[in-house]
């Protein structure tokens, strides 16, 4: 009888043991399948990885274009302004009215002569060819020209620079004309009449021609030209 109540008092702590046991797991297993708040929070990313500044936008050049010689097309463009400017500056016209200031002045000696100056008042060079094409007053020839003054080159005129030519106004005679105009046309380098505009002056008072005036060449200096 004693033995029985042993065995059933020992049956039922191990009952109890057991169940203790399964409620444990139990317990332990319901924690394992929630997830670690620490863990979730650390794998988790918080934002997105930072963009290299230095990347180009689309449709955004990072350097200018260059021409095929690897010259920046901006650098080349300036360049070949300049350069086409400096061509400009440099090419050779003929000299005429438009590009000169030309004068007419009365000078001491040698007597009844007159002066005729032609400066260039253009950006480029240009030719002062031949000799001044004259015509006084309402005149239907051009003056006469005095062959023997042809120098041995054409005057050529940077910017600034001066030609001159002188008037004989007697000739071989005496003036007894009286003039008050004079126009001042430009020869061409084929000297095929005038080129470009002429000048029209008006003549010194008490300005007297003849039939025989001349003008001399365009000459580089005023000396050479009064020496006609």
């Amino acid at each position: 009888m004693r033995n029985l109540r042993f065995r059933s008092a020992a049956t039922t702590a191990l009952v109890a043991a057991l169940a203790l046991t399964a409620c444990g797991q139990t317990d332990t297993a319901g924690a394992d399948t929630k997830p670690d708040a620490k863990t979730a929070s650390t794998s988790t990313p918080t934002e997105d990885t930072p963009k290299d500044e230095s990347t180009s936008k689309p449709g955004e050049a990072t350097d200018k274009p260059q021409d095929s010689s690897g010259q920046n097309a901006e650098t080349a463009s300036t360049s070949s302004s300049k350069s086409n400017s400096s061509a400009k500056s440099n090419a050779r016209t003929t000299c005429t009215g438009g590009n000169t200031k030309v004068t007419v002045t009365n000078v001491t000696r040698p007597i009844n002569h007159l002066l005729v100056t032609a400066t260039n008042t253009g950006k480029g060079t240009c030719d002062a060819y031949y000799a001044p094409l004259l015509g006084f007053d309402d005149a239907q020839a051009v003056t006469q020209i005095n062959e023997d003054s042809k120098p041995q080159a054409v005057v050529t005129l940077a910017p600034g620079e001066s030609a001159y030519a002188s008037i004989a106004l007697g000739g071989d005679g005496s003036p007894d004309i009286e003039a008050y105009k004079l126009s001042v046309h430009f020869a061409g380098r084929a000297n095929q009449g005038s080129v470009g505009s002429p000048a029209n002056l008006t003549l010194p008072k008490g300005t007297m021609i003849s039939d025989t005036t001349s003008v001399s060449y365009w000459q580089s200096t005023m000396a050479d030209a009064l020496t006609w």
